[in-house]
């Protein structure tokens, strides 16, 4: 939008904007400027002037708007954001690392003398204290290959600058060390590296891959900036400790026995963490004790940096108001026996920040002219620009000031937001007599002309003294275009499933052929002077069974329903074997009724839906987002469905917010516009509101008609909609059971949509099978189905899974933390500042009303709602209406909101005692949140206790993990996946299912559906191998046991050289060069896969001889037989049958497992 911005630079306003600042006012005051024409006279100056801008906006939404208006403006602007933190929760355990990361790389940047054009930021991201800029410089540690340095050195830079050492590295500031080998996940939004060392020289540096854990390209260099805000000298943390302790004697002295307590208890945990170097929550405010100066994210900024305040008056509120909340908030804690008194140091205090401000150039940019108090100005000018009229689809008003507008000179623009749109634009505006040209010119159109240009604009502008006139689309319809999402990176596979990697010690395990025990660890053992490693499992009694690592196949991770414990089976009796075949006469009876319910829909004739008209295209082309690959192949899968002769039966499963319903919205208008009815099924009344609402705003512009049937309608309207229904006036028809109702007749159904299926109860369930006996089914579920159930029924029925997420959907920011009022009140209030709503989960209907009041009292001005489960249906749903439509603030509610709402609206939670939920629950919760294009954030606190119980800190620790990706989100979702599995195979099968382990049942039911359709499984050769010959992984080579058993695992699971080779290149890649247990170990792998498809089973021998017995099946080719005798003097047939081979070698056997392998591979 360039063009826009030179005819900008020829307007009186831009001219008066000029000369004041070449006036050399430093602190210009500016009124007059709208949302848009803000960011246009900030791309100007920038264009102009090249001067680097630091924006303070406030709040985060006007900060996200701003950045993306003037990336619209200039596209390649360097603009970065300095969001805030929540620097100021009580009892923070842990929070996400998405905002700290994005602070944290703008300082890096800033110290290594990078100049962003502009950043970002909002009062409260300004108020924190941090490290002087050279200290945080001397922290970012500069590494490169070739580079002379010590690994412990690296290492111990690394913790004493934040980093958190694991095993394994899993999610942005942490470490690990392997041998020689360091895997780093900076905090500053990099992808993680792999440092490996040869001696103390770097030798290589490799970016890798999170999920597969393997090296994807080298770098020559890489910056590791610290993972923490606030740091301090080793040195110094001896005398700083000196000094917490003896504040704290102090304090603790002025308080009462009880407080005093706990404020011993808080500081001392804290100091033992700061003493070892652990990064924590709240560590930041410790940093007076350890340091005498700090600074401020100010002094990162260049010298010549020109700091805009956007909205002044609304600035000072924020600062009057974060003033008021750090004092009110550190007296409650002082007095709470939280916090010691030198702590409030480290944020700005008063209005510290306003006088800080000031050694820096400043422009006020206002849209009214109201001046404001505590900022200097020395000079102040009025713009003139002006926001457009709304039209809400009216264009013979549009028409109207077009022809007005013309007649004064004016330049006429309407932005469209994509081409598609641009053209689609032209065509409508044409057809109400609008005469609208597609502009694609580099350049502005002639005045006079109405040009429709492709850009993405939330809101026009009008410039008089310029003569611009500019339209976004929204300014036409009425409605605003949701921000066009950037093309999505594709969903990395297998990363949602749990693995051997997440195998701890007491976790349950199921043996293929001895039933569930509990896993106790990896044992190594001697057995007959080799040394191997045996999986350890304990089972009823002090039975235990001792498991070779070539077997690992045999066992799997016991995964059943949450917090449910399996019973344990006892080695030798028969019950295990019982519980199988209990399993596998279910799993016979309901794979049989599967396959005959497929093939008896198969064999019903169907309609086929004829090929895509041009309306689809146009339709799919209002989409104001770009889909992600999965949708489209969901989509493409239902249409190709849709037009074949066999009647569809398609599950649609995905997250809220994924996309679901517009893969439904566009298999409806395909099946409309053949003349068909549709009707979409949902399972209460506030959805089927939502669904009107949306196929109808979809549907808009085409002669298509949309209905509800619901109980806020009246009886009356229900009946004059189900008359329409059955004439054929209604297209498409949405309801919940009511459209199940004896009076409710289509005319012609061509395709039902069931929203939640398994939330029907069995009476409804009857009546919609009756329903869609004939008719093509979409059915959406929330709920994620698990993959190895999706591939178990591949073929049965047709599954589409949507797992990428929306690009720009922000990382819900999740914060566990002591619940203190003061807390929950600046998390209210911010949201309601920024125009959102709050889901409140208090889980006691007894308390909830007095939750209210205290909430009430709490936040005076919010509208607050209360819904639970004891209500009456019709009244719920009300509530949930009323608050969907923006009546309420808050919606004070039991766990009843876990599933079903979807208000893009609503972006923060607060959950109490959040302790005592599930792991499934809170990840349900948490999904409420973070459907908009902002930040959601979730809040998921604990009441003080004075002594935590076991079970609680178990929770709470849990809870830590669940705040990012690790193993924690990885149980929740596996556990909603076990749900989504009782949903699709219905709830009998769960015992079943609970009995055996989910995987085990999956396995099952897979080889039963393969056999009742006549496909017969290929199933490998078990080969015994007993070879005195160590072969393990040692210690030294993988430290971690969970590491261990997932390379184990890979080893035998390898089912082709091939993919050994990828195993060995991967083993390389972790852990560095094999040594020789190791080498044994996949050589003596090797051997087994290649013998295995020989139809060996089992090589026995010494170094002096081993037989290899043959299955009586196999039949080896005389020639090949001959190929191999020729070249291997060593290998004999032992007997006429050929039923056994020998080998008859000298030297190191480890030596003639490699020779054998490569004479078995000929014969192969």
């Amino acid at each position: 939008m360039q063009h826009i911005i030179n005819e900008y630079i020829e307007s009186d306003s831009w001219y008066d904007f000029a000369r004041a600042v070449k006036e050399g006012h430093r602190h210009l005051y500016v009124s007059g400027a709208t949302q848009l024409g803000k960011a246009l006279l900030l791309a100007t100056a920038r264009t102009q002037w090249k001067v680097p801008l630091l924006i303070v906006a406030p709040l985060a939404s006007h900060a996200e708007r701003l950045r993306a208006d003037l990336e619209r403006m200039l596209p390649g602007l360097d603009v970065a954001l300095f969001p805030a933190e929540e620097a100021l929760l009580y009892g923070l355990t842990a929070q996400s690392p998405e905002l700290l990361g994005q602070r944290l790389a703008l300082l890096a940047r800033l110290v290594s003398g990078e100049r962003p054009a502009v950043v970002i930021t909002t009062w409260d991201a300004l108020l924190v204290r941090l490290v002087p800029p050279n200290l945080f410089r001397a922290h970012c540690l500069n590494v490169s290959v070739g580079q002379t340095m010590r690994r412990d050195e690296l290492v111990l830079r690394l913790i004493n600058s934040g980093y958190e050492r694991v095993e394994l590295v899993e999610t942005m500031g942490q470490c690990a060390v392997r041998g020689g080998i360091v895997d780093v996940f900076p905090l500053s939004g990099q992808e993680p590296v792999r440092l490996e060392f040869f001696g103390d020289t770097v030798d290589s540096i490799r970016v890798y891959d999170l999920t597969t854990q393997r090296s994807q390209l080298n770098k020559a260099s890489v910056i590791l900036p610290p993972a923490v805000e606030v740091f301090w000298p080793e040195s110094q943390t001896k005398a700083g400790l000196e000094k917490i302790r003896a504040s704290l004697k102090t304090a603790s002295a002025s308080l009462d026995v009880e407080r005093g307590r706990l404020l011993k208890k808080n500081i001392e945990q804290d100091c033992e963490r700061l003493q070892n170097g652990v990064s924590f929550p709240g560590r930041m405010r410790y940093w007076p004790f350890f340091l005498d100066d700090a600074a401020t994210m100010l002094d990162y900024l260049p010298a010549d940096t020109v700091v805009v305040l956007d909205e002044p008056t609304r600035l000072i509120e924020k600062a009057e108001g974060a003033a008021r909340d750090l004092k009110e908030q550190y007296a409650a804690m002082l007095m709470g026996g939280q916090i010691l008194p030198a702590q409030h140091k480290a944020f700005l205090q008063d209005f510290e920040l306003i006088h800080a401000l000031e050694r820096f150039p400043t422009v006020l940019l206002a849209t009214l002219p109201k001046r404001p108090a505590r900022f200097r100005i020395n000079a102040q000018l009025a713009v003139l620009q002006k926001t457009p009229p709304s039209y809400w689809g009216q264009l013979d008003l549009l028409r109207k000031d077009i022809r007005r507008l013309t007649q004064s000179g004016y330049r006429l623009l309407l932005a469209a937001s994509s081409p598609q749109r641009q053209s689609e634009l032209v065509r409508q505006l044409r057809e109400a007599d609008i005469e609208a040209v597609l502009w694609a010119e580099n350049t502005l159109p002639p005045r006079g002309v109405f040009a429709v240009i492709s850009a993405e604009l939330e809101e026009g502008l009008e410039l008089p003294d310029a003569k611009l006139f500019i339209l976004a689309e929204g300014d036409v319809s009425g409605k605003t275009r949701a921000r066009r999402r950037r093309q999505p990176k594709a969903a990395a596979e297998g990363a949602r499933l749990l693995s051997h990697r997440d195998l701890v010690p007491g976790d349950y395990v199921v043996h293929v052929h001895h039933g569930i025990g509990k896993y106790l660890g990896i044992r190594s053992l001697q057995v007959g002077g080799v040394e191997r490693d045996y999986i350890e499992i304990n089972y009823s009694g002090e039975d235990k069974l001792y498991v070779p690592t070539d077997q690992m196949h045999l066992m799997q991770k016991y995964v059943g329903a949450e917090g449910k414990e399996p019973k344990v089976h006892s080695l030798g009796n028969t019950e295990w074997a019982k519980t199988k075949v209990r399993v596998k006469e279910s799993v016979q009876k309901m794979a049989a009724e599967l396959v005959a319910l497929y093939a008896g829909r198969a064999s019903v004739p169907g309609y086929a839906f004829g090929p895509d008209k041009p309306w689809q295209k146009e339709m799919e082309d209002n989409f104001p987002y770009v889909e992600t690959p999965d949708q489209l192949r969901s989509i493409e899968e239902v249409k190709r469905d849709m037009e074949t002769p066999k009647v569809m039966e398609r599950l649609l499963c995905g997250d809220v917010g994924y996309g679901k319903t517009e893969v439904a919205v566009r298999a409806a208008f395909k099946a409309i516009l053949d003349g068909k009815q549709v009707a979409v099924l949902v399972p209460t009344t506030i959805l089927a509101e939502q669904h009107f609402h949306t196929f109808r705003e979809r549907f808009a512009g085409f002669p298509i008609e949309v209905a509800v049937l619901s109980r806020f309608k009246g009886t009356k309207d229900n009946k004059q909609t189900a008359k329409r229904i059955a004439a054929g006036a209604v297209d498409l028809a949405i309801g919940t059971h009511r459209l199940l109702g004896a009076d409710v007749r289509f005319k012609d159904l061509g395709l039902l949509i069931i929203d939640e299926e398994q939330r029907f109860g069995v009476q409804h369930k009857e009546k919609v099978k009756m329903l869609k006996h004939d008719v093509d089914v979409l059915t959406l579920s929330a709920t994620p189905i698990p993959r190895t159930l999706h591939m178990a029924m591949v073929g049965l029925r047709d599954v589409s899974v949507i797992e990428t997420p929306p690009e720009d959907r922000y990382p819900v920011q999740t914060y566990v933390c002591e619940y203190h009022d003061s807390a929950i009140k600046h998390a209210i209030e911010r949201e309601l500042e920024r125009g959102g709503q709050v889901y409140y989960v208090h889980n006691r209907v007894r308390t909830i009303k007095s939750v209210a009041a205290h909430l009430q009292n709490l936040v005076p001005n919010a509208r607050i709602a209360i819904g639970h489960g004891q209500m009456g249906e019709e009244k719920l749903e009300r509530i949930f209406l009323d608050f969907l439509e923006g009546e309420y603030d808050i919606l004070l509610s039991t766990t009843i909101i876990e599933s079903g709402l979807d208000i893009p609206n609503v972006n923060t939670i607060i959950v109490e005692d959040a302790d005592k939920f599930g792991l499934a629950q809170l990840y349900q919760l948490r999904g409420r949140v973070g459907r908009a294009t902002r930040v959601g954030y979730s809040y998921l606190t604990y009441h003080p206790e004075k002594n935590l119980t076991e079970v609680a800190e178990k929770r709470l620790s849990a809870l830590r993990e669940f705040t990012q990706l690790g193993a924690g989100f990885k149980i929740a979702l596996r556990d909603l996946e076990i749900r989504g599995a009782g949903n699709l195979l219905g709830p009998e099968q769960h015992g079943f299912m609970a009995s055996v382990g989910f995987d085990l049942y999956c396995q099952m039911l897979e080889e039963e559906i393969q056999n009742l359709r006549g496909i017969t499984p290929v199933k490998p050769v078990e080969v015994e191998i007993k070879l005195p010959v160590d072969a393990f992984f040692p210690g030294r080579y993988i430290r971690d046991s969970r590491q261990k058993i997932e390379m184990y695992k890979r080893v035998a699971a390898a089912n082709s050289e091939a993919e050994l080779d990828d195993v060995v290149d991967e083993l390389i890649d972790r852990y560095g060069e094999p040594s020789e247990p190791v080498n044994n170990l996949l050589n003596v792998a090797r051997l087994k896969l290649i013998a295995g498809k020989l139809g060996v089973m089992s090589i026995v021998g010494t170094d002096q001889a081993i037989t290899l017995k043959l299955s009586p099946a196999t039949r080896i080719d005389a020639s090949a037989i001959m190929r191999a005798f020729q070249e291997y003097k060593e290998i004999a047939v032992e007997n006429h049958k050929g039923h056994a081979l020998l080998w008859r070698g000298h030297g190191e056997l480890a030596a003639q497992v490699q020779r054998l392998t490569k004479a078995l591979r000929l014969l192969a």
